[in-house]
């Protein structure tokens, strides 16, 4: 953690780098305006749903945010969602999670 992290604009420009926008952006200024007042890093997380092995270019846009965060100085934190995974999509609108895994394919496709 950075002695001191870089004023809320900075941060904000950094965070806003690659993205649309942020939604709700007047919230996470707030919230990295009190972490900067506090000297205390955010807490950021991202989940992953481990129901299939296969990676792609889509995971890597929000595992290179969370990074930025990181190198301004917060927290990450990477969470793999196994119960998710268990459970699949009961309501049929993604087939590739409509399926319920066994709890040995979910951590077989968290190694992987």
């Amino acid at each position: 953690m950075p002695e001191s992290f870089p004023p809320v604009e900075e941060q904000l420009r950094v965070i806003r780098r690659g993205i649309e926008q942020v939604v709700p952006e007047e919230e996470l200024t707030k919230k990295l305006q009190h972490s900067f007042d506090t000297h205390t890093p955010l807490r950021i997380k991202y989940g992953i749903d481990p129901t299939g092995i296969d990676v792609h270019l889509g995971h890597t846009v929000p595992l290179r945010k969370i990074r930025q965060f990181q190198e301004l100085g917060h927290q990450a934190v990477i969470i793999i969602g196994n119960a998710t995974a268990l459970v699949g999509d009961p309501s049929g609108r993604d087939e590739a999670r409509s399926k319920r895994l066994t709890a040995e394919e979910v951590e077989a496709n968290a190694q992987d």
